[in-house]
């Protein structure tokens, strides 16, 4: 789809890739765009971006009964971005299960229900997108991140079932797999980091050439070139890390 002149949701957009896809955004010639996180008083510098188009929004995407009422507050709404997330560290075997439920409420269930929410909203605005920002380790594990790796995955395989199910409303669906980028979440991890801004021009651009998969940094793109070839050799190389 074309991003000039739309209308856009963008959650988890008070830092990191949420902020730069926003301003991505209206880069591109988006008319208007949501904002949305947990505390507007984040949200101070998204909406600096472009105060005359970034709109501020309410919303935990934890929250299932706001998630719900969420189409009220879009009616205008034809591209979803699926960008709220949490990285919470553990192996398999020692990471506490709240821990690993708190990834998968927002990670997987997140973009599941705010999806459901608004596609009804997409179609009837003449159908559009939806971006779910999924991660390079949903193709292969990295054993730190035992929950992250696992609600990611399951973002991936939950993006294959949307795209089936959306398509005949109009609305296509992107997954995007960025490798380790600089932003707060991602403090911790030690890889090289490409910057939020590089992903976010990279993420819109793929938006707008009609890509399925989005692998929007050097690292991604060239793990899945890799794991094209040999995803076995992936799992181990992570696997080791």
């Amino acid at each position: 789809m074309r991003i000039q002149s739309t209308v856009a949701l963008v959650t988890g957009a008070n830092r990191g890739i949420g902020r730069e896809i926003v301003s991505a955004l209206v880069a591109a010639g988006a008319a208007k765009v949501y904002a949305a996180a947990r505390d507007v008083a984040r949200l101070a510098e998204t909406v600096a971006i472009a105060p005359d188009r970034v709109v501020p929004l309410a919303l935990d995407v934890a929250d299932r009964q706001a998630v719900a009422a969420l189409a009220t507050a879009v009616p205008d709404l034809r591209l979803l971005v699926n960008n709220a997330g949490v990285l919470d560290f553990g192996s398999a075997l020692d990471m506490a299960p709240e821990a690993i439920e708190r990834n998968f409420t927002v990670n997987f269930y997140g973009p599941l229900l705010t999806t459901r929410a608004l596609a009804p909203v997409i179609a009837g605005n003449g159908g559009g997108a939806v971006v779910n920002i999924a991660s390079v380790v949903a193709l292969a594990s990295m054993p730190a991140l035992a929950g992250y790796n696992a609600s990611k995955a399951a973002l991936w395989s939950l993006s294959q079932s949307q795209r089936g199910s959306l398509a005949p409303l109009g609305i296509a669906v992107h997954t995007v797999f960025p490798g380790p980028v600089d932003t707060d979440m991602a403090a911790e991890i030690t890889f090289p980091k490409t910057s939020p801004a590089d992903v976010a021009r990279a993420i819109v651009e793929g938006i707008e050439s009609g890509r399925d998969d989005i692998f929007p940094d050097p690292m991604s793109a060239s793990v899945y070139e890799a794991w094209r070839a040999d995803h076995k050799a992936i799992e181990r190389q992570f696997a080791a890390v």
